[in-house]
C-alpha cells in the first residue's frame, strides 16, 4: 500500500501596522438632512407614481 503523507503549511505570522487605535466617524448629520429630503419628497408624490404604472382599461 502506498502511504500518503500530508503536508502542513505554518503562515507567517501577520503584522499588525501601527495605525490609530480610535476611528473617526463620518458626519452623519448631512447624510441624515438628504435622506429627510428624500423622505419628503417620497411622500408627496408616491400616490402620482404609483398611478403612472397602474393599467387603465386593460392596457
Amino acid at each position: 500500500m502506498s502511504e500518503r503523507i500530508q503536508r502542513t503549511r505554518t503562515r507567517a505570522p501577520q503584522r499588525v501596522e501601527d495605525a490609530p487605535m480610535a476611528a473617526t466617524r463620518p458626519d452623519v448629520s448631512a447624510i441624515d438632512a438628504l435622506l429627510d429630503q428624500i423622505d419628503d419628497v417620497l411622500e408627496s408624490d408616491a400616490e402620482e407614481y404609483v398611478k403612472s404604472f397602474v393599467q387603465k382599461g386593460g392596457q
